[in-house]
């Protein structure tokens, strides 16, 4: 895209200003950044300094600081940036899309539209790790796996992966685990399958050591050594076919078999599970998620019961809370690549949870005969559309199929296709000599009319509509379902929009999101979500173009993604980036695989030994192991910097294997590393490359650039630094940033880089989630260079301000050389604990009956907690935040003397629910009003659990993981 780019970033805008400039009504930083001048001057004088440039001066190593602006626009207004982006979106083509290969057409309810995707109570929730306050999102989620149960016909299904073609990857990688014959290291993919897939199939399987085999399916069993068969169902070209016998044949032999099922066919065909299948996958994009020029989309994972402790990404699962009432929480492996790291089963940290909400509501508002009244339509204008076809003498390829239609086209293969481009129609061409019509829900007969006008380059005399209502069914009678599904009552209940509003008004109030409160969660940046970043995501030319468009229908999506892609470079201080990873797991994978290209590249493939301190992210040992890399862990020192001299021994012990250092800057302890420029150094005068981690970048955006400083690549997280929502644990993009050594082996983008290209593709579309990259892109836009500087300025401020007020009562656990931390704290409870046996936890839960979600608990240190409060966060919800927790610890003293016993104090029983408190009986030593109302703020806007703490023990005990029955759980106080 690099010539492309050149002649775009020219058009970025034609108004520039500093915010100095604008009216402060006008000015978007002011709306973004929470506190004001006064405010900030106060702060600063609480921790001794008279403006922000010299607490960034002394806080940030001197060695690395920035010394010129970024090379960015001034600020814009939020008007201006919204007409210069429509602009770009008004360059797309939206044409009429019969593509298919997994992304469709499809409606978006209007009452889901309004009500989840452009709700923030839905879009700026976090990821689901505090059940208690959470129970509105973990509902839906097992909606959800209820809703892929029932269609695969499986028995767990996990709570969503990033798209079909990774969650392919992933059961490949479950079957490996799995494998009855530790010898066996093929994986057969049907070359019936989605090209896509194939692509990150041939990714994924590098990186493992494991042969791929891409051959018809029929050949599956000529092959020797498998592990595991995948097979497309139906396959990409349409063709319906029966497989039971050779999945009958496959389980003989101790296979693993996965199907990738078309989820809205399964409501009419036999499911993968009564086929024999042990694994099913597939992406949910074609209930209610618009295609989005590829994303993003909630994949799906189901699989026998058997397997379901080896699943990947999140699963919900239904527990019971203090008082035996039961209650949602995720289980078994969650947060599993934090703890078992490079042993673990994925990186995967990201699931696409806003994207499964839509979907799951999709099925419950619908309900089952609404989505086999749907698909009976597509299938019945599918056999409409061959049947016409073939009257009008062209051959079909197959008898049997659901939704696509593959047309033998001969010589006229090319006029069809020019024909159809010229009507504002997308056809799929197959090879010189064939195409296929895939159809979908927003389908109609004037559709159907004007194809076979396309095909025949004529009107026919017949129409569509004469045939509709006699139209044959094309699939065998062998694969009708039977089966029933969506059974349970929340499917039934409602289908009217007044009930459906009222079900996600009631789940939405259940959660604590941040557009009511602060979510001061370290490491994860819970920052404003602007409205007008949002907007563009629901315009139509962003939101219904297919990610296999021609190019000359997407220009304005090349627009915006190279400028996109300019001002990142501009932000990191890298020459090249890739915006393809949609996740931050993703990019860190994609980011190893460049650097593994680059030295096999120059004849160093032996390097494949990763430096990784302690007290890095989960995610990055667990990447490496993913790519068969040997981690050596650094120690870290008792400030929690990196042990420079045990790095320096390990460099030097493995220089001729050393093939990267991972390292996150700030560290993952919230501080900066003294000696960043030195330890990239050491690691490049021994042939490694420098992976710096970005999840931390909203301390570094306009203060340091990872590029300038030594860093060979980073993945960065647009939703964390740049303001992409967390959707409650997804969407997420984790483009990758490299020097120009590197640009070469960014991943592969199917159809638009060559075949041989040095590094595969690491996500389904080529731009991954590029419907949600204008909200990043509105960002940067709106800040331009000064306010990002403000931004990072601001949220170090902030940080150290909590950190300050917060020293007299918690003990804060590391700080820089000057004293300070960088854009989070880690707090001691340990100490507390031993004094007290107040736990992190009881901290965490008691926060709740404050209104505030907990910090981060026991990352990455155990028995801690992380707080990181962002720019965004005024100084009124700061103090707020920390009153409640300078109370709690007068709570805590009160344990201490005696005042309250250990076993009976409102920490330890928090949260406390309404229902709970309303009770006639009360034996609790503290009162009710010292329970619900601690300080007096919370009677003038108070946020009520709605269960009591969740038994994490009794949940991974007794796994239950879909819609429990109504009447399952008696409750019993406690």
């Amino acid at each position: 895209m690099g010539e492309l780019m050149g002649q775009l970033i020219g058009q970025a805008g034609t108004e520039h200003f500093s915010f100095s400039q604008l009216a402060p009504n006008d000015a978007f930083v002011v709306r973004h950044i929470g506190p004001s001048e006064n405010d900030q001057q106060e702060m600063l004088k609480v921790l001794g300094y008279e403006n922000l440039e010299a607490l960034i001066s002394n806080i940030v190593p001197t060695v690395i600081q920035m010394n010129r602006p970024l090379d960015l626009a001034g600020a814009q207004t939020e008007e201006n940036a919204l007409k210069a982006l429509k602009e770009r979106a008004n360059r797309n083509k939206v044409f009429k899309n019969f593509i298919g290969r997994g992304y469709y057409g499809t409606y978006t309810p209007g009452v889901i539209l309004r009500n989840i995707l452009e709700n923030p109570a839905w879009y700026t929730a976090y990821t689901p790790y505090q059940p208690e306050i959470s129970q509105g999102r973990l509902e839906a989620l097992i909606n959800y796996q209820t809703m892929i149960n029932d269609l695969t016909g499986l028995d767990v299904a996990n709570a969503s992966l990033l798209d079909e073609a990774t969650a392919a990857a992933e059961a490949m990688g479950v079957a490996l685990r799995t494998r009855a014959l530790s010898s066996a290291n093929c994986f057969f993919a049907a070359k019936e399958c989605h090209p896509q897939t194939l692509e990150v199939l041939k990714t994924r399987a590098a990186g493992l050591g494991v042969e791929l085999v891409i051959d018809a399916a029929n050949n599956a069993l000529n092959h020797d050594n498998l592990f595991g068969v995948l097979l497309q169902y139906p396959a990409t070209d349409g063709a319906l076919s029966d497989d039971r016998c050779l999945i009958t044949d496959l389980k003989l032999k101790k296979i693993t078999v996965i199907l990738a099922a078309d989820l809205l066919a399964l409501t009419l065909l036999t499911p993968p599970g009564e086929l024999g299948a042990d694994i099913a996958v597939g992406t949910t994009q074609r209930f209610g998620v618009p295609m989005g020029f590829g994303g993003p989309h909630a994949a799906y994972m189901s699989c026998k019961d058997a397997l379901k402790r080896h699943l990947p990404g999140r699963l919900v699962g239904v527990s019971i809370d203090s008082h035996g009432r039961p209650a949602y929480r995720l289980t078994l492996q969650t947060r599993e690549q934090h703890i078992r790291r490079e042993k673990a089963t994925s990186n995967i940290c990201t699931a696409q949870v806003l994207l499964a909400v839509i979907a799951s509501m999709y099925a419950v508002y619908h309900g089952a005969e609404g989505l086999k009244r749907i698909a009976n339509r597509v299938h019945r204008l599918a056999a409409v559309l061959a049947a016409g076809a073939r009257e009008l003498g062209i051959n079909i390829k197959h008898d049997y199929f659901f939704d696509t239609v593959c047309l033998e086209t001969g010589d006229d293969t090319e006029e069809v296709i020019h024909r159809s481009e010229k009507a504002e129609i997308n056809i799929r061409r197959l090879n010189n000599s064939s195409v296929s019509i895939s159809l979908d829900e927003t389908t109609t007969l004037a559709d159907i009319d004007q194809l076979w006008s396309i095909l025949s380059n004529n009107a026919p005399r017949f129409k569509a509509a004469d045939w509709f209502e006699c139209a044959n069914i094309c699939y065998p009678e062998s694969l009708v379902r039977e089966s029933v599904f969506l059974t349970h009552e929340t499917f039934r209940r409602y289908h009217s929009e007044t009930a459906l509003l009222r079900y996600l008004r009631e789940l939405a109030d259940k959660d604590l999101a941040l557009d009511r409160t602060m979510i001061p969660l370290g490491s994860c940046t819970m920052k404003l979500n602007a409205t007008s970043e949002m907007i563009p995501v629901t315009w139509e030319a962003f939101s219904n173009i297919h990610p296999y468009a021609p190019r000359n229908q997407v220009q304005g999506y090349i627009q915006m993604i190279a400028e996109l892609e300019h001002w990142l470079v501009a932000c990191t201080g890298y020459d090249a980036v890739s915006l393809q990873p949609n996740s931050g797991a993703q990019g860190e994978y994609a980011g190893l695989q460049a650097i593994l290209a680059y030295h096999r590249s120059i004849g160093q493939s032996q390097r494949n030994i990763v430096l990784i301190p302690s007290s890095a992210h989960g995610t990055n040992p667990a990447t490496a192991g993913m790519l068969g890399l040997e981690v050596v862990v650094v120690k870290c020192d008792s400030q929690g910097n990196v042990d420079v001299e045990d790095f320096q021994t390990k460099v030097i012990a493995h220089s001729t294997h050393l093939a990267a250092l991972m390292i996150t800057y700030p560290s993952t302890h919230g501080v900066f590393e003294e000696h960043i420029v030195d330890l990239c150094a050491l690691i490049h005068q021994h042939g490694g490359q420098v992976y710096l981690d970005g999840a931390n970048m909203n301390a570094l955006v306009g203060v340091a650039a990872p590029g300038k400083f030594g860093a060979d690549v980073s993945h960065l997280n647009l939703h964390k630094t740049f303001c992409i929502p967390h959707g409650g644990g997804g969407p997420g993009v984790g483009p990758i940033a490299v020097k120009e050594h590197l640009a070469g082996f960014l991943p592969k983008r199917l159809e638009w880089d060559a075949d041989d290209h040095p590094a595969g593709a690491v996500s389904a579309a080529p731009f991954g989630s590029a419907s949600i990259l204008p909200i990043s892109w509105m960002y940067i836009y709106m800040m331009g260079a000064e306010g990002l500087k403000a931004a990072t300025q601001v949220a170090i401020l902030n940080a150290n301000y909590v950190a300050k007020r917060l020293s007299d009562a918690y003990p804060i656990l590391y700080t820089g050389a000057t004293g300070h931390i960088a854009h989070e704290c880690i707090i001691d409870i340990r100490p507390i604990k031993d004094a007290s046996g107040i736990s992190g936890e009881d901290v965490a839960k008691r926060l709740m009956d404050y209104g505030f979600h907990a910090p981060t608990m026991s990352f990455p240190v155990a028995g801690t907690l992380m707080i990181e409060p962002t720019e965004s966060e005024s100084k009124e919800e700061l103090d707020r935040f920390i009153n409640a927790m300078i109370a709690i610890r007068e709570e805590i003293r009160k344990v201490e003397k005696g005042e309250w016993t250990l076993k009976d104090n409102p920490l330890v029983n928090a949260p406390h629910t309404a229902e709970y408190l309303m009770r006639a009986q009360w034996d609790h030593i503290y009162t009710r009003e010292e329970a619900a109302y601690p300080i007096e703020a919370l009677r003038h806007s108070k946020y009520w659990p709605p269960v009591g703490r969740v038994d994490n023990v009794y949940g991974d005990r007794n796994v239950f993981c879909s819609c429990p029955p109504l009447l399952t759980y008696s409750p019993t106080e406690k």
